[in-house]
């Protein structure tokens, strides 16, 4: 079973645990474990161990940086890591090794977390499920014929099984929060420039993805958030100014169990109905309703951006990616080299009114409740499941509720609460206005005492 920071940090600190024992343990359930998962693509053993050793240093002499001291993390593979390789999922990027981190990863670092390796993504992270030409399928530790999601679905599935203590993701259109719920974790979203890019690969889907954390523990997410998240001024999206909290101690929540009439498991939709009757029955406003914008305008803006996303990124960013990508990406460059300037543009006039949209809807409410995914996992080496609820389903359907979060640029989390009569994980989505992260991440800690998390799953061979 995974261990959370805040357990491990406590072994670290009295001395009950050395950081390089832990290194050793996580490296030892990688070997026996991982082949089975395929959730990591490169280790870095010889780095892991030199930051482990100084960490026990600074633990003995009694000079911690954090509370992230000794504890070790995964990254995943569009998160640029000094001297790992950092391939995007792509043929054409297999032997690019950049020479310095990230700003998140570097900010880990500064705070003592032990970086052990890179996680695996579909490839160009455009995708709701893990594979690539490169390395292959990545498998859900809770049943390994299904997948994890994606695009964050190697730092998933890492984890879940007790691989790592935690990992940094990337969420995109639900990037962290689908996997998480797909693996019984945690997986937190922050607002659009609440963790600032520096030195990392180009933004080819604007300011919708956002670095965040997949943990067991809502305290955990909130512990990354903090050493992630100070604003940088080389990142001016990161010098907005956080929302106040919320005035009234139990916020006003939307619930809305469904978008138009896109098919639900029913299953998800009875946990996700459970928490909003709790809630309610704790004394909190919940008020059931309807999807609040048009889905039609959402898709557009989703393919408008993600098309030309790619084709920028096949054709003039490094034609290799293009010319070496899978059938998937080549079709989405395709389809993005057909779109004009006054497409795009159009585009970014519909996110603007959506954006203002968002910004008067959390007028009136504190906290918007969905399921977070509309599925279960499915097979692993699929892209999406083709039935929900028994309805014919598209490649979006499964993450018809969490791509909103990312063109509102507001922060959200995945909460794991149930688990289905098959054996799998179900989590909600907890949603808050722009800048309300601090008061989204109490609320979340607050809730996940009350709900707690289903046990992750215990591989044979795992302890």
């Amino acid at each position: 079973m995974a261990d959370d920071i805040s357990g491990t940090g406590m072994a670290l600190r009295s001395g009950a645990s050395t950081a390089e024992a832990l290194l050793d343990r996580c490296l030892d359930r990688i070997r026996r474990i991982d082949p089975r998962l395929n959730s990591f693509v490169a280790l870095d053993e010889a780095g892991a161990r030199e930051a482990a050793r100084e960490s026990d240093a600074r633990l003995a002499s009694g000079a911690a940086r954090s509370a992230l001291e000794g504890i070790p993390i995964s990254v995943k593979d569009n998160i640029l890591v000094a001297g790992m390789p950092a391939t995007w999922g792509s043929r054409a990027l297999a032997k690019f090794i950049p020479e310095i981190d990230e700003l998140p990863v570097a900010r880990l670092r500064a705070a003592g977390a032990v970086i052990v390796g890179k996680t695996n993504v579909p490839e160009l992270t455009l995708e709701g499920y893990t594979d690539n030409e490169l390395f292959g399928v990545t498998r859900n530790p809770w049943n390994v014929a299904l997948t994890p999601g994606g695009s964050s679905g190697g730092a998933a599935a890492g984890v879940a099984a007790g691989l790592v203590t935690a990992a940094i993701g990337t969420d995109g259109g639900g990037s962290i929060r689908r996997p998480a719920c797909h693996t019984g974790l945690v997986g937190w979203k922050p607002s659009a420039g609440h963790v600032p890019r520096i030195d990392g690969f180009p933004s080819i889907l604007t300011d919708f993805e956002a670095a965040g954390a997949l943990t067991t523990s809502v305290a955990d997410a909130a512990l990354l958030d903090g050493v992630m998240a100070p604003p940088d001024p080389r990142d001016r999206r990161s010098l907005y100014a956080p929302a106040p909290p919320w005035p009234a101690d139990k916020p006003r929540i939307l619930y809305i169990p469904q978008f138009g009439d896109s098919p639900v498991d029913s299953e998800v939709a009875t946990a996700t109905a459970d928490i909003a009757v709790g809630l309610a029955g704790e004394g909190y406003p919940v008020r059931e309703a309807t999807v609040f914008f048009d889905l039609d305008d959402a898709g557009r803006i989703w393919y408008v951006i993600s098309r030309a996303g790619a084709a920028w990124l096949g054709t003039q960013y490094n034609p290799e990616i293009g010319a070496l990508a899978g059938k998937s990406v080549r079709t989405m460059i395709a389809d993005g080299e057909k779109l004009t300037g006054a497409d795009y543009i159009d585009v970014l006039e519909r996110i603007a009114a959506f954006r203002r949209r968002c910004a008067e809807l959390f007028e009136d409410v504190d906290l918007v409740l969905t399921p977070t995914a509309a599925a279960l996992p499915w097979d692993a080496a699929t892209p999406f499941p083709d039935m929900i609820a028994g309805k014919a389903a598209g490649p979006r359907d499964h993450a018809v509720f969490t791509g909103w979060a990312n063109i509102a640029g507001v922060p959200a989390i995945n909460l794991p609460v149930a688990v289905s009569k098959a054996g799998l994980p179900i989590g909600v989505q907890f949603a808050a206005g722009f800048g309300a992260d601090a008061s989204l991440l109490a609320f979340a800690e607050a809730l996940a005492e009350r709900y707690p998390a289903p046990a992750l799953p215990i591989l044979e061979g795992q302890s």
